[in-house]
């Protein structure tokens, strides 16, 4: 098993999809609404970033910082070399969100970032592609790139159908039926203007034991009400958890359930919280830093489509990988990743 480094690994989301989908737009989002977290973009070039004068609070090398303590840094060559030079800063970055170009065959983003190289110090938390609903079919006569957008779509863990204000319901329909003539057990969610929640893209949530949640009435919580388009669920336990038993049910969820991320209590290595982030196929269990002062349990979040939530369901699977306290499961210790 990894042992954990004296600071864990950063989160990377990579933003994916063809151009004009409504990256930029979602890039906007997270550079000017809260989401309690010190958080990088890296952008190809800065002017595509429409980013309020009265939020800057210092321009430098490359990097825009932003009074709410989020950072803009520009990409000039090489994506890896951007996003460590950003952590060798020392800025405190706590998540990064990369915007690929809308070109970009996203097998050699996916191939880059997960160098075992890397793993001490970035993580890729999720790899989400944004589709340009009207759009999708349009140049036929460049069947590349319909096939790029299909690459695009099979390397991601969510997809965002974009701009679905635009295409009417025929349109819709061709849509769908070209991702399942394709694809199954995608992650999709439906939206305009890239009104996504932004925990559904972010590392945010109870990843953090010690970060002080958000009150929904003290302005740190999503602009616009999505209850009506999501649902949610929550899970404590004081009661530790096999992680083989926890990961192969994680494995079995729906694909109406988007995001589950938490702290959990291992009954393999006790003394440790595990950190868990699961964005739509991918998963990563990550061994943390020791319980210290806090009181081990298992804390967990969903967020999935409105109607895609089962909590029994739900409760039911992860009740199904707790142990006695004191209880070491009987496979041996598994891999942190």
């Amino acid at each position: 098993m990894r042992q954990p480094s004296g600071e864990a690994a950063v989160g990377l989301t990579v933003l994916t999809g063809f151009l004009g989908a409504g990256k930029t737009t979602l890039l906007n989002r997270i550079l000017s609404e809260e989401h309690g977290l010190r958080l990088a973009v890296l952008v190809n070039d800065f002017g595509a970033i429409n980013i309020d004068a009265e939020l800057v609070v210092n321009v430098d090398a490359g990097m825009i910082s932003l009074a709410n303590g989020c950072v803009c840094c520009e990409i000039r060559d090489d994506l890896v070399e951007a996003a460590t030079a950003l952590l060798d800063r020392g800025v405190g970055v706590e998540h990064i969100v990369l915007e690929a170009s809308g070109v970009a065959d996203p097998g050699g983003i996916f191939a880059t970032f997960n160098d075992p190289a890397l793993a001490e110090r970035m993580r890729v938390d999720g790899i989400v592609c944004v589709l340009d609903a009207e759009q999708v079919f349009a140049h036929p006569e460049y069947p590349a790139l319909l096939d790029l957008k299909l690459r695009q779509v099979g390397f991601a863990d969510m997809l965002v159908i974009n701009k679905t204000d635009l295409a009417g319901t025929e349109q819709m329909q061709a849509v769908h039926a070209w991702l399942d003539e394709h694809f199954s057990r995608l992650r999709i969610i439906e939206t305009s203007h890239c009104q996504v929640p932004l925990p559904l893209v972010l590392g945010v949530g109870p990843s953090d034991h010690d970060r002080r949640r958000p009150d929904p009435g003290d302005g740190a919580s999503e602009h616009q009400d999505h209850t009506s388009e999501f649902g949610t669920w929550s899970f404590e336990s004081a009661q530790p958890v096999s992680l083989d038993a926890l990961r192969a049910q994680l494995r079995r969820l729906p694909g109406a359930v988007f995001r589950v991320k938490g702290i959990v209590f291992a009954a393999d290595v006790p003394e440790r919280r595990f950190v868990l982030q699961m964005v739509g196929r991918r998963m990563d269990i990550t061994a943390g830093e020791p319980w210290g002062e806090h009181v081990p349990s298992t804390r967990m979040v969903a967020i999935g489509s409105f109607g895609g939530i089962d909590p029994e369901v739900l409760d039911a699977a992860v009740n199904s990988c707790l142990q006695p306290q004191g209880a070491v499961p009987d496979q041996p210790v598994p891999r942190a990743r």
